[in-house]
């Protein structure tokens, strides 16, 4: 889907003219130091229930619907540009389901990765690049808290 969206994205930019690729490309640049934010990809009605960031290049967000009762997340670039290694995944931390995850060379965010898991600890983390993070035994029903691993 984001393979999709990136060349119906091409083709209008091709279209539109080598001027506006230029004006596309700046205004998509982030400023210096600028962090990710939450891009929604996980559909209507998540919310953001806990986050951790990837050294300067991104962050990764744990989100929950309560109508569905699914744990979400999306590890999402500072920084779009050229695709690069990313990596994000979902798992319940008493391994009653094995883990989702999606992994390959992203332009902006590696995910959605969904889980069923209300009620239950969930393990999750991702990747950008060479940098890791993961959480282990965070979002038990309504607690926020967790282990985070920096590799």
């Amino acid at each position: 889907m984001k393979r999709a969206h990136a060349v119906a994205g091409s083709a209008v930019l091709a279209v539109a003219g080598i001027a506006t690729m230029a004006t596309a490309t700046t205004a998509s640049a982030a400023p210096a130091g600028a962090t990710a934010t939450y891009n929604g990809a996980c559909g209507s009605g998540y919310s953001v229930v806990n986050s951790v960031p990837v050294a300067g290049k991104g962050t990764v967000y744990l989100t929950y619907s309560a109508k569905t009762g699914k744990n979400c997340v999306v590890t999402v670039r500072n920084s779009p540009g050229k695709p690069v290694y990313m990596y994000t995944y979902l798992g319940p931390t008493n391994a009653s389901s094995e883990p989702v995850f999606d992994s390959g060379e992203y332009t902006s965010y590696a995910g959605p990765v969904y889980l069923a898991a209300k009620g239950l600890c969930v393990d999750w983390g991702g990747t950008i690049e060479t940098i890791s993070v993961s959480v282990s035994g965070s979002n038990c029903g309504r607690m926020a808290s967790g282990v985070v691993t920096h590799h």
